[in-house]
């Protein structure tokens, strides 16, 4: 027992360890858990706001809101994850070259371009709050009530942009355990002022929706604040300097070059999620809405932290390749396989068992939570194929081969998941329930093509 805590002990401690050197499975597990515990922390967000507002007296329009938001926010997610993709290879290839400096000289370059992306985005969310809500399928009313929650989410999405960024960056580095201290931070301020800024309290007058989105922005701004102080000021592998943010324009391509598909690869599947939600608004109503938003907030509360343990095949396949140890990266990939497949299996166990008490938890509304249930029951069929290909997905990416997972996701989420559902729901009439089926069909045939690609080699000539 003494073996395991201290071997707990050294994964959340972050200190500097060559995942080139040591053990496989040693250097899967080292990453894997702070990295599961960062995601589980980011799905943390959207589970606080949806308890809080999901017990405001305009619940059904509260839970809609948030759920709908999320999903549009998810293209801002996609657009993060896209470029914290191109950091944490180009990252992880320097630092298994064993040149720090030039990692964070990557770095600096990668945190240049999003900023200016960003910023342009946040003024359209901030500017089209309202029309975005209605866009998504939200009944006019509803679109009112939530626009400001909507706005301020929007316009927050730079310490998104950044939140994501940095803990790539520290992932490509090795560090996960800073990517996760910052999501506790960011979550223990949420946890606090949600029920503070949603309810009141003394002084503070109840804001209701619009107190979760100040809550859920003050707490991620809190996050990056721990971020930008180990990137800038502590001593670790990747220490960005101001000179570094000089635009080195054959730098910038090469970020371009690998996030451009990377930003693809999940605005394909965000706005196949966003087509999925608008089309469940559409054929069931309001109460399937949010029943189906609150299920994927359950199933996201799950499934991130096998995402966070599937970023360690990206940390390790890249570090491995600029160590010029090709078999260490593929084993390291199958050995991350078999523990997502472990712990994927258990979650679809929980979801089966305990999915009525789960839903219970965030709403009373019957027919909510109907919908609710019948939808993680759906989804979870499929869950150990996702946890494989989350894997597979990750291992492209880390190997700076970010097209191949693109074309995968176009095929599966545009050509085959979103007519299937369209079909299903529409022309077979059966509503809601078509959507659901269709997204554990589409994630096996994803996952079931990318393995083969996987196993073809063509990744391992990928030049960074």
């Amino acid at each position: 027992m003494s073996k395991y805590i201290s071997f707990l002990k050294k994964a959340l401690s972050g200190e500097e360890v060559d995942y080139t050197k040591v053990s496989i499975r040693n250097a899967v597990l080292l990453l894997a858990i702070p990295m599961m515990l960062e995601m589980a922390m980011e799905s943390v967000f959207a589970l606080v706001d949806l308890y809080f507002v999901g017990h405001l007296k305009e619940s059904g329009f509260a839970i809609q809101t948030v759920g709908l938001t999320e999903s549009v926010l998810t293209i801002m997610y996609s657009i993060a994850i896209g470029m914290s993709m191109a950091a944490t290879a180009m990252v992880a290839r320097r630092i298994g070259e064993k040149n720090p400096e030039q990692a964070s000289r990557s770095a600096a370059q990668v945190l240049l371009v999003s900023c200016a992306v960003t910023v342009v985005l946040s003024i359209f969310g901030v500017v089209f709050a309202e029309e975005i809500l209605i866009l998504m399928g939200s009944k006019p009313e509803a679109a009112a009530y939530g626009k400001d929650f909507t706005r301020i989410m929007m316009g927050s999405s730079l310490i998104i942009m950044l939140l994501f960024l940095i803990n790539g960056i520290f992932r490509g580095a090795g560090n996960a355990a800073i990517a996760m201290k910052s999501l506790w931070i960011a979550n223990i301020a949420n946890i606090i002022l949600c029920p503070i800024l949603i309810r009141g309290f003394g002084p503070i007058p109840a804001m209701g929706l619009t107190g979760a989105a100040i809550a859920t922005t003050i707490g991620r701004s809190t996050g990056v604040l721990y971020q930008l102080y180990h990137l800038f000021i502590a001593d670790s592998q990747v220490r960005i300097r101001t000179e570094y943010f000089k635009p080195d324009f054959k730098l910038i391509r090469s970020v371009i070059k690998i996030a451009t598909p990377g930003i693809f690869q999940f605005v394909i599947a965000s706005c196949s999620w966003i087509i999925l939600a608008q089309l469940v608004a559409t054929t069931g109503g309001e109460n399937a809405s949010a029943g189906y938003q609150t299920a994927l907030r359950l199933m996201m509360f799950f499934m991130l932290p096998a995402w966070g343990l599937s970023n360690a095949a990206s940390t390790l396949v890249g570090q491995n390749m600029g160590a010029n140890e090709m078999l260490r990266a593929e084993q390291s990939v199958m050995k991350t396989v078999k523990y997502n497949v472990i712990f994927m299996l258990a979650v679809s166990l929980i979801f089966f068992i305990l999915g009525d008490v789960l839903v219970s938890f965030f709403t009373q509304e019957e027919m909510i939570k109907t919908f609710a249930r019948n939808a993680l029951h759906i989804m979870s069929v499929g869950f150990i194929f996702y946890g494989i290909g989350m894997v597979m997905i990750n291992a492209f990416n880390g190997a700076g081969d970010t097209w191949t997972p693109t074309w995968v996701n176009f095929f599966g989420f545009w050509l085959f998941q979103i007519p299937l559902a369209y079909i299903l729901s529409k022309y077979l009439d059966m509503g809601p329930k078509g959507v659901f089926i269709s997204i554990p069909v589409a994630e096996t045939l994803i996952t079931i093509i990318a393995f083969i690609l996987f196993k073809k080699g063509k990744w391992k000539t990928i030049k960074v």
